[in-house]
């Protein structure tokens, strides 16, 4: 299932807001792999499979299973078998070969690294089953079908009828009646609704258990000798909840990772990369995307400057806090200038405008971008004078949140 949603005036995907102002795009999405551990776990019927970054040990893995293998690219994309991503392997030799020509490939801009070697079974049927959050209704979504194997919007759309939607009261949950209901509204064969409603009710265990998201298996295949198997799943967590769950770091991809982000996140700074050239650190997530509209819109007076980051330094906006923020910021080689957009709230303007000046003396030769502020708020006055006062080559000020953005807007496409 793909990501969706409309731009905002930013050209941004929702899947690009940053994560600490929505907490929608909070999560973890986890490789195929991951999902199929994770379905093992709590009990879900899943074929044989492991994981191989190199073609020795797909061959290893394959022989280790004997007979015909499914070699299928990890990546956090769809559309893999028509890329040439998944393909079937007789015997072990053939899976060293099969891996060898995906490991690396290129998928929708997204490189292939590991590949999963899975026993290959006999399918006669393929059935769709997913449970998710629908924080429109404020509730949980089950979503089944019998039309699986395919773009379950594709269903959705062309024919709806196929496709049941049941939402979860939370403090019901699924249990095996409500389970066998979902199951024959979705209008499950008659032989396998047993099955697959207890499927559903152990999905919905690891829904709970794990703080997903999204718990989604497509397809749910029925073997020829009648087993009903989760073949492929996805499974996406909610990092809000990764306090509760030590274990789920094991799972983070820290490969595809932007360093700058690992960085942040080490110094529990709210940090996001974007595709930009302007530096933005605010004090406030509101402020902040605020801040990322308006130099959005100024940018395009001067070649299309753009936000670099989504940067909230919170409240406390002492001179470490933004050293740090600047630190992160400042080693961005897209970044061109900085703007400091803060409003004095319980931090005041004078404690802010002291944390930037301190802050320029740890940096030391390291901050070379030049740097905007624009201070409001509680004492901004005081503010505006101590950075006047210590006058750095490096900062300016500007009184307007506009006036500001077109500034380091202007300064960035110099």
């Amino acid at each position: 299932m793909g990501q969706r949603g409309s731009s905002s005036s930013l050209g941004l995907h929702p899947s690009q807001y940053p994560r600490c102002l929505k907490r929608e795009v909070l999560v973890v999405d986890l490789f195929e792999y991951q999902a199929r551990d994770l379905f093992e776990a709590h009990g879900i019927p899943v074929l044989p499979g492991k994981v191989a970054t190199t073609p020795e040990e797909a061959k290893s893995a394959a022989a280790g299973m004997g007979g015909k293998v499914v070699v299928k690219a990890q990546v956090k994309i769809g559309g893999r078998g028509k890329a040439g991503g998944v393909k079937l392997a007789t015997d072990s030799d053939d899976a060293f070969a099969k891996a060898q020509a995906i490991l690396g490939m290129d998928i929708k801009g997204h490189t292939v690294h590991k590949v999963m070697i899975a026993q290959a079974a006999p399918i006669k049927e393929e059935y769709y089953l997913a449970i998710l959050l629908d924080r429109a209704a404020r509730s949980f979504l089950v979503m089944a079908s019998v039309a699986g194997g395919m773009d379950i919007e594709q269903v959705a759309h062309e024919t709806p009828e196929k496709l049941a939607k049941v939402h979860v009261d939370p403090a019901k949950g699924i249990d095996r009646a409500l389970a066998e209901s979902i199951a024959k509204q979705a209008q499950f064969p008659s032989d396998v609704q047993g099955q697959v409603a207890e499927v559903l009710v152990k999905l919905w265990a690891c829904f709970v258990a794990e703080d997903a998201t999204l718990v989604e298996v497509n397809p749910l295949v029925k073997t020829e000798d009648g087993r009903i198997i989760a073949l492929d799943g996805k499974v996406t967590l909610d990092d809000n909840a990764a306090f509760r769950h030590p274990d789920h770091e094991a799972l983070v991809d820290h490969a595809a990772t932007n360093p700058l982000e690992a960085l942040a996140k080490e110094k529990d700074l709210n940090y996001v990369k974007l595709d930009g050239q302007v530096g933005i650190i605010g004090n406030g997530a509101g402020l902040v995307m605020s801040t990322l509209d308006v130099v959005a819109y100024a940018g395009e007076k001067f070649g299309g400057m753009k936000p670099a980051n989504f940067l909230d330094i919170g409240g406390g906006a002492s001179a470490q806090v933004m050293a740090d923020g600047l630190s992160i910021i400042l080693n961005d080689k897209d970044v061109k200038s900085v703007f400091v957009n803060v409003f004095g709230g319980i931090t005041a303007c004078d404690a802010v405008a002291n944390g930037i000046i301190q802050a320029l003396e740890m940096l030391g030769s390291k901050a070379t971008k030049p740097i905007v502020v624009r201070l409001d708020g509680n004492n901004v006055l005081e503010g505006r004078r101590i950075l006047k006062e210590a006058n750095h080559p490096l900062v300016e000020q500007a009184e307007t949140m506009d006036g500001a953005a077109a500034r380091a807007a202007e300064l960035a496409a110099k």
